[in-house]
């Protein structure tokens, strides 16, 4: 079922200039305008940047900011040492046919990118619930190009989750 998903997908690339571009644009690029949208987003929200004392906002509020970052931190952290662990190979390096529109050379299980974003996601829920959803969205758009790509399994994307989650909802019982 996971290759079956897999080729689903993976069959939409190479088909199109314009469309392999806008994969690579949200496997490749977009996650660092959702590392800076999020941001961006905790840092105006609670108006640190248009504070006349913008160190006291944010200390006031660094824990819900720290929170989302260190999520996605530790959890890509954990995912980067699974891959270590378990030594899954890319759909490029299981099958000879598959040509990847992006470059990537670490192990694929689990997606790190799946991970972190959807860590990040998870705690943005927790203090803002339409924003949370907005980055899950932001997750699964990046997930979903990942596998069109051809450098994930759809069980490297969804591990990813799993463990991206699971670390945002430890984090926040234990702060």
């Amino acid at each position: 079922m996971n290759e079956t998903i897999f080729f689903f997908f993976y069959n939409l690339a190479h088909k199109s200039q314009i469309f392999d571009s806008i994969v690579v644009f949200f496997a490749d690029t977009f996650p660092y305008i959702v590392i800076i949208l999020a941001g961006l987003f905790l840092l105006f929200h609670h108006e640190v940047l248009k504070a006349e004392e913008p160190f006291r906002v944010f200390m006031e509020k660094k824990k819900e900011i720290l929170l989302a970052f260190f999520s996605g931190g530790l959890a890509w952290v954990l995912a980067a040492i699974l891959k270590y662990i378990i030594h899954t190979p890319r759909p490029f390096n299981a099958f000879a046919n598959i040509q990847p529109l992006i470059s990537e050379t670490s192990f694929a299980f689990p997606s790190g990118h799946a991970t972190f974003f959807m860590a990040l996601a998870i705690s943005l829920l927790f203090y803002h619930k339409r924003v949370g959803y907005i980055f899950i969205f932001f997750a699964l758009l990046i997930g979903i190009a990942r596998i069109i790509a051809g450098v994930h399994f759809p069980v490297d994307i969804l591990g990813g989750f799993i463990l991206g989650a699971l670390v945002a909802y430890f984090i926040k019982k234990v702060s």
